[in-house]
This record gives structure tokens, sequence and C-alpha cells, in this order.
């Protein structure tokens, strides 16, 4: 049920007193570190005026890596809600045992140095790798092409999306799924009538953090994929390039990847606050 705004304040009393005594000093412990963070991007934007970037917009190399990253990252994205949503279901309603082995797992990407992902990723799906052989007498070729792209983004991309929708299919309250099931819903209507329409939320805010992460991810996809114009070269590693060739391209990009990161940002924590209040 949702709660009113006075409610929510009798909820947290102790943070209503604390907050005129800690509050000020809190904010200057704090105020070295925000400006640590946000001054990098400021000199980002400093340096990339906007007829810079709208003349780069036009440039063959920019465009094809934008046009790459945009199509792999939403491709990414739908593999990860079609596949990720089951993961995010046993992580909500399984033992926890099981969950939390399966937790470990999901969250390994997260952790892994981006450059050992790519590596790991070659070695399981290279020329050389582990199904690599089957692959190559199947004719098909993963390393350096455009679905390498996609694998290294779903590699690191899928838990942000998975942990997300966990929570918030976590927070439906089990009682609606048992009387569904009491009335004779089968379980999968339950998941599709109930919790999905009561979750979309959090999964929508979950994809678009994935989406977001794989549209900046650079170390698992120079590796596993490589830096081919037009084929594997994304934002991020067009930006790697530019800076040792065209600084202006590069500062462009960075712009752009900003923005898109900005944007979305705010989308989801305005999503995902507006389900807390109504839960």
């Amino acid at each position: 049920m949702a709660l009113t705004a006075a409610e929510r304040q009798i909820e947290r009393p102790s943070a209503r007193r604390l907050r005129p005594v800690l509050g000020w000093p809190l904010g200057l412990a704090a105020l070295p570190l925000l400006v640590f963070l946000v001054l990098p991007l400021l000199a980002v934007l400093r340096f990339t005026p906007a007829p810079m970037v709208l003349h780069y917009l036009g440039d063959p190399a920019t465009t094809q890596a934008i046009v790459l990253s945009l199509t792999t990252s939403t491709i990414t994205a739908l593999l990860v809600l079609a596949l990720g949503l089951p993961a995010a279901y046993i992580l909500a309603r399984r033992p926890p045992r099981p969950a939390r082995l399966l937790e470990v797992v999901i969250d390994l990407p997260t952790v892994l140095p981006p450059a050992v992902a790519g590596l790991a990723l070659l070695m399981a799906f290279g020329r050389r790798g582990l199904l690599g052989n089957v692959l190559g007498r199947l004719g098909i070729e993963v390393a350096f092409t455009t679905v390498a792209v996609i694998m290294a983004q779903l590699f690191v991309s899928a838990p942000y999306f998975i942990k997300t929708a966990a929570v918030s299919l976590a927070d439906v309250n089990p009682e609606l799924e048992e009387a569904a099931e009491m009335d004779g819903a089968h379980p999968l209507q339950v998941f599709r009538l109930i919790m999905l329409p009561l979750a979309w939320r959090g999964i929508v805010g979950g994809l678009a953090l994935c989406w977001a992460r794989a549209l900046g991810e650079f170390g698992a996809t120079i590796i596993f994929a490589g830096n081919y114009p037009g084929r594997t070269q994304t934002m991020p590693l067009a930006v790697y390039i530019g800076f040792e060739i065209d600084l202006n391209q590069a500062l462009t990009l960075a712009v752009i990847l900003l923005a898109i990161s900005f944007l979305v940002l705010t989308g989801v924590r305005a999503v995902l606050r507006e389900q807390r209040y109504r839960t």
C-alpha cells in the first residue's frame, strides 16, 4: 500500500533529527570528492563545442561507430531481457542456497577486470578456444566479428539487468501469487499477469542500465572482437583510437556517450523512485 508523505517522515524520525546537526559537516567532507567526480566531465564539455560535435557527426567513421554501438547494445538488451528474466525470477523466488550460488556467478562479470572478461570469452569461443573447433567445423566464426561485440556486451551487462529485475520481482507480495494459484492460474500465467505488471518499473530500469553498460563496453570488446571500423569498432573503441589520431573526434564521441549515460541514469532513477513510492 502506498505511504503518504507524512507516514514516510514518521518512519524516519532519526534521520530527520540528525540532518540539521550533521548536514553541513558531512556536506563539506563530501565536497572534494564531488568536485573530483564532476570536474573531468565538465572539462570534456568545455573542450567540445557544439559546432565541433555537429561537424564530426557528419564524419563517416564517427557515424559508423555510433550506428554500430546503438545496434549492438540494443540487440544485447533484447537478448538480456529474454534470457535474463528467468534468472531474475530464480533469484527472487527460489530457495536461498541455490539462489546465493547463482547470485555469485551472475556478479562475477561485474568484478572481473574487463581484459580478463575478454580473454575468457576468447578462450571459450575463439578459434583455438574451448568451443572453437566445434564452431569452426560448423563454419561459424565468432571472434573478431560483430557477433563477438554483442557477446562481450552481453557478458558484462547482463548482471545489471538481472540484479535490478530480481529486486523488483522480489518486492511483489507472494500472497498475490498464492491467491492466483488457488484460483487455478498456471504459474506462467501468474508470472505474466501478476508479477510482470507489478514489477515492470524495475525491469525497465534494469534493462536501461544494461543497455547503457553495453553501450559503454570497451575492455572485453577490444580483446574478443578487435577494433575494426564498420565491423567491431564501437564508440568507446573509436574514442580510444581517436585519442591517438584525432582528439576532436574522440571528444565528440565522449560527449555523446556522456549525454546518453546521463539521460539513461536520470530516467532509471525516476522510474525506480516512482516504484518505491508506490510500494
